[in-house]
């Protein structure tokens, strides 16, 4: 098995929009294209916390500024076409759009929190005069384990081929150590290495969007410019990760190449080694083993805190992968560097909740750009936060492997929290 070929296939992928959301339409996509084109009467959703709280706000693309999981799904539903995947809201037209509308606004369609679910879970039944239709999709974003028509099962599996697949080689990787995923990435073949490739350039496109939109990347950069804020590589790429999230969250119709399954969390891992790299006139071969490493870290992170933590991905994932890159970049495999850079990041930001996606995760990003070029540099320097502090371990796996516990155990009831505020919220609209 190829690790790093699993990474890319299962979680570095295009996404148009919050992964979230876009989940929730593809799933009611795969259910719509079972009925006839008769009227909707009714939308069922069902999902469990972690895709209720990251799809609560965000804003979708090509709806003017339509938000969460709820619209997404009943856009999904009249756009019938899953073969879209996660660009499937390349489909929205205006009408479209404007039949969406109409069924929330006439309350056809609801959603509803199962907090019994652990993992990804994503349950879609549609109903229109005659017939009905439902789909299941669980585990990763595009897995569907269940569909029916009327009723009767067209299709059902605990561990379709693709879920067998993804927890194989999670499996593999959770069990690889930090050292052994460095080789990995040195050993990059070219079809890998090609596709990394045209992650940095898509990604670099919605930077350039996002910085017209005056969000959190325009301020950034105003503070350079009034001399509140000092020009150096962490003002620059805390300007191209934050305008890139600003566009992204803002509902731009752009997509980015995700890392993790997370598209902000790829435009961390992605991003930030590649302008540093760029910014030290590194080789471009070396500039892309250290992001095929980024893109193993925070994958390898995720195998232990989850896929929807409590804490925040950018931050404890990718931001620990664009870390671990930054060092590997100017000084290859030094492992003292690399855990000093690991355990500075998560020392750093190891708190940050995640209360869902919405245009505040672009200051989210901005920190977490911050933190990893610092941790990194610190590192090199041999300096950073050792095994003596907190609850710091003596390698990055130990480290990691603490971070899991807080965020399973410790973490909990914060999370429990901000869902319940959440749907506080929104019985409140």
């Amino acid at each position: 098995m190829n690790i790093l070929s699993e990474v890319l296939k299962h979680d570095v992928f295009p996404a148009l929009g919050c992964t979230e959301p876009i989940a929730v339409a593809y799933a009611a996509s795969t259910a719509g294209k079972q009925l006839d084109d008769d009227e909707i009467s009714e939308i069922q959703i069902s999902v469990d916390p972690g895709v209720y709280k990251n799809g609560f706000a965000v804003a979708l693309p090509n709806t003017g500024g339509e938000r969460g999981n709820l619209i997404a799904g009943v856009l999904g539903a009249l756009i019938r076409n899953p073969e879209l995947k996660m660009e499937i809201m390349s489909g929205v037209t205006e009408d479209i759009l404007s039949r969406a509308k109409k069924i929330v606004q006439t309350h056809r369609a609801a959603i509803s929190c199962d907090k019994s679910k652990q993992r990804l879970y994503i349950d879609v039944f549609i109903r229109t005069s005659e017939n009905s239709a439902r789909a299941v999709i669980e585990g990763s974003h595009t897995n569907l384990v269940r569909l029916e028509h009327n009723d009767r099962v067209l299709f059902r599996s605990d561990d379709t081929p693709d879920c067998a697949s993804d927890n194989a080689f999670r499996r593999k990787l959770k069990n690889t150590d930090i050292a052994d995923l460095v080789d990995v990435a040195e050993q990059i073949e070219q079809p890998d290495y090609d596709y990394i490739k045209s992650g940095i350039h898509m990604n670099l496109r919605i930077c350039e969007e996002g910085l017209a939109l005056r969000r959190v990347g325009h301020y950034i950069s105003e503070l350079v410019a009034k001399k509140q804020r000092k020009e150096s590589i962490s003002s620059s790429c805390e300007v191209m990760t934050s305008s890139a999230v600003d566009a992204r969250m803002g509902g731009l119709n752009l997509p980015v190449m995700a890392s993790g399954g997370s598209g902000n969390q790829g435009i961390v891992a992605i991003l930030v080694p590649y302008l540093v790299g760029k910014h030290y006139d590194m080789e471009e071969r070396v500039v892309i083993r250290s992001i095929a490493l980024s893109h193993l870290i925070n994958s390898y992170i995720k195998c232990h805190t989850g896929g929807l933590s409590p804490l925040c991905g950018c931050a404890i994932a990718a931001g620990v992968g664009a870390a671990v890159a930054i060092v590997y970049q100017r000084a290859g495999k030094d492992m003292p560097k690399i855990t000093l850079a690991a355990n500075n990041l998560i020392s750093d930001l190891g708190g940050m909740l995640c209360d869902g996606a919405k245009e505040g995760c672009a200051l989210k990003v901005a920190s977490s750009t911050n933190s990893a070029i610092r941790s990194a540099h610190m590192a090199l320097n041999n300096h950073g936060i050792t095994q003596m502090e907190g609850f710091v371990g003596a390698t990055t796996e130990d480290t990691i492997r603490n971070l899991s516990k807080i965020g399973d155990i410790g973490m909990s009831l914060a999370n429990e929290t901000m869902l319940n505020i959440m749907i506080e919220k929104s019985c409140e609209r």
